[in-house]
């Protein structure tokens, strides 16, 4: 598999804003694409609240299978599996509690999947309504998503994109109760995924 060339960590935000395809105007006849996961760039980035600040972090995807229709968005579908063992946070304590028995127990649950089970065009991107599945708990989860091209790619070229999958979650929700005195329950997802088209 070819790299892609990724543009350095703090243009990352900015190429995904300034890269929104129109798809529309590129996409052939409606068909879906088979994509799946270009995985060393990919990541979920998360935050919540921590008394007066925040934790950050981040959990590299270990899958993603993805079948895209960009003129029917309704017919596609998005599969992504997280790699919790390996979840880093702004500070150690953080992620060895966020990993242990109180919060996420990698030990015993050491994924975290989402699996859509509706997409419908929203502004520029989409959202994707799906199944969260989270220490063995799955709840409904909606997630609104963007996709772009890397940096110097042709504007016909579809073969390599980003989706970037943002939006929210209650911990509790999922049984992630630990420390509720300090940490906060809303759980802010931020999620970056390169795709490489495989059909």
């Amino acid at each position: 598999m070819t790299p892609l060339r990724r543009p350095p960590d703090g243009r990352m935000r900015a190429a995904l804003l300034a890269l929104v395809l129109a798809l529309l105007s590129v996409a052939p006849a409606s068909a879906a694409t088979h994509y799946l996961l270009d995985g060393s760039g990919s990541q979920v980035g998360f935050s919540t609240d921590f008394g007066n600040s925040k934790i950050t972090g981040n959990f590299p995807v270990s899958a993603a299978d993805l079948e895209l229709d960009f003129r029917d968005v309704a017919r596609s579908n998005v599969s992504v599996t997280l790699d919790v063992r390996s979840a880093v946070a702004s500070f150690p304590f953080a992620a060895q509690a966020m990993k242990g028995p109180k919060v996420l127990d990698a030990r015993r649950h050491p994924t975290i999947g989402f699996r859509s089970t509706r997409v419908r065009r929203s502004g520029n991107g989409a959202v994707i309504d799906g199944a969260l599945t989270l220490r063995g708990v799955t709840q409904p989860v909606s997630l609104y998503a963007v996709f772009a091209r890397p940096v110097g790619s042709d504007p016909g070229d579809l073969d390599h994109l980003i989706i970037r999958l943002t939006g929210a979650i209650q911990r509790s929700a999922f049984g992630a109760t630990g420390w509720p005195d300090a940490v906060g329950d809303e759980v802010q997802l931020d999620i970056t995924a390169w795709i490489v088209r495989v059909d």
